[in-house]
């Protein structure tokens, strides 16, 4: 797979190359802010880019904007911000979007090469990966509304289903069967008064209604 990195430390780019030419992927462009990073998309169209989420010149939310446009203009094309801290609404205002493709995970998760590059591929795969701080967080803010109606294993569930974990990553996680995953995720779906859909669907929709962007 081809892949963009934006980031505009030195040091972490030459670390993020190697970590992804490391796992098989093709690094066809570096840069190091959003207007080089949109270029480089239009330009070489990857299967993912790798987006630091302040960039110059501000350092706001550069990267989010751009990431944004991507997903717009070249859905095809899988997003995996970093950040240097927890900023749920980057995550809301990015999954609002599309929920295909796209990641938002802590930069320290850098670190553990092995659980990045998983993160990476399922990206890169057309799934979800959401740093568990960042669903924790999400997961405080949040009021009185149906998940209240949730038993704290379905809870739990559901925080899994938001980080992209398949049923089989979920049962693994929490030591139990995959029938009982698939029966706490029906009962997650009845409870949130969710819409007769595909089950696919559905799945999706409670995530969005977990993470209040749905």
């Amino acid at each position: 797979m081809r892949a963009v990195i934006a980031e505009d430390s030195v040091l972490l780019r030459i670390g993020l190359v190697k970590v992804l030419e490391t796992a098989g992927f093709e690094v066809v462009a570096e840069v190091d802010d959003a207007e080089a990073l949109l270029a480089a998309v239009a330009e070489h169209r990857p299967d993912i880019a790798v987006v630091d989420v302040r960039m110059p010149p501000g350092f706001t939310d550069e990267g989010v904007r751009a990431a944004l446009v991507i997903r717009r203009q070249w859905p095809g094309v899988a997003v995996l911000l970093l950040s240097q801290y927890v900023e749920e609404r980057y995550a809301a205002d990015l999954l609002s979007a599309n929920t295909d493709g796209v990641g938002y995970l802590l930069k320290q998760r850098v670190a553990d090469v092995e659980e990045f590059i998983d993160a990476l591929r399922r990206v890169a795969d057309g799934g979800t990966a959401l740093d568990p701080q960042v669903v924790s967080q999400l997961l405080v803010r949040r009021h009185s509304d149906p998940l209240d109606r949730l038993t704290r294993r379905e809870r739990e569930v559901l925080e899994l289903m938001a980080g992209g974990r398949s049923n089989a990553g979920i049962a693994g996680q929490l030591v139990v069967s995959e029938s009982a995953v698939a029966k706490h995720i029906n009962s997650i779906l009845a409870k949130l008064d969710l819409p007769k859909a595909d089950a696919d669907h559905r799945r999706v929709l409670a995530v969005l209604r977990f993470l209040g962007v749905a």
